[in-house]
C-alpha cells in the first residue's frame, strides 16, 4: 500500500528590516501550493518589523526553533533581503550555522536581493555558483557567476533580484520543490506569467 507523499517543509527567517513583499510573497505562494511554511523571526517577541515599518507576526522565535531545529526536517530554507534585514541575519551565528547545515544536507537555499552577497556569500554557500541579487551588490563577490536573471537556479541555490522578482523567485521555488505542475498552476493562479 502506498503511502502519501510527505508534504514539503521550508522555514523562512526574517529579521527586523526585511524588505517585506520579498517575504510575505513566496509565504503566501508556497501555502497556496501546500509547502508548510514555518516563520521564524530573530525577535524574542516573535515580531519582525520590515524596513517599511510593517510587522509581522512569525510562528515561532528564533530561539526556540533553534531549540528543535534538525536539518533533515526541512526541504528548504528562504532568505528575504531588505536592509538592514539581510545584514542582521547575517550578523547571527545560529542562522548561519543552520544554513550550512541545510546546505550540507541538499536542502533548498533560496536567498533574494541582498541576501545571497550579504549573508551567502561570506557562508561560502556561492563559490563557484551562478548567481543574481540586488544590482550592484553583485560587486563584493568573487569566485561566482552573476546573472542578470529575475531568478537563478544553481544546483540547490535559488537568487533573486527584488522585490519586484518576489513573485518569480517564489513561483521556481514551487518547481523546485512540487515539480513544474504545482507551479504553473500557482502561477496562473496569482497571474504571474510563464
Amino acid at each position: 500500500m502506498e503511502g502519501k507523499e510527505k508534504t514539503k517543509k521550508a522555514v523562512i527567517f526574517l529579521a527586523d528590516g526585511f524588505e517585506e513583499v520579498e517575504a510575505v510573497t513566496p509565504i503566501d505562494f508556497l501555502r497556496r501550493a501546500g509547502i508548510e511554511v514555518t516563520v521564524v523571526s530573530l525577535n524574542d517577541n516573535g515580531i519582525s518589523t520590515g524596513s517599511h515599518r510593517i510587522p509581522v507576526a512569525a510562528d515561532v522565535n528564533l530561539t526556540e526553533f533553534a531549540a528543535r531545529f534538525t536539518a533533515d526536517e526541512w526541504d528548504a530554507v528562504l532568505l528575504p533581503g531588505g536592509m538592514p534585514g539581510a545584514s542582521n541575519l547575517a550578523a547571527s551565528e545560529t542562522v548561519g550555522t543552520m544554513l550550512k547545515a541545510l546546505a550540507g544536507k541538499g536542502a533548498l537555499i533560496a536567498a533574494i536581493c541582498a541576501a545571497p552577497a550579504v549573508v551567502l556569500y561570506p557562508l561560502g554557500l556561492l563559490a563557484g555558483r551562478r548567481f543574481t541579487c540586488y544590482p550592484g551588490l553583485e560587486e563584493a563577490v568573487t569566485g561566482a557567476q552573476w546573472a542578470k536573471d529575475d531568478a537563478v537556479i544553481s544546483g540547490n541555490i535559488i537568487t533573486s533580484r527584488g522585490a519586484g522578482t518576489a513573485g518569480t523567485w517564489a513561483v521556481a521555488i514551487i518547481c523546485r520543490l512540487l515539480g513544474e505542475d504545482a507551479a504553473g498552476k500557482t502561477a496562473a493562479a496569482v497571474l504571474i506569467p510563464r
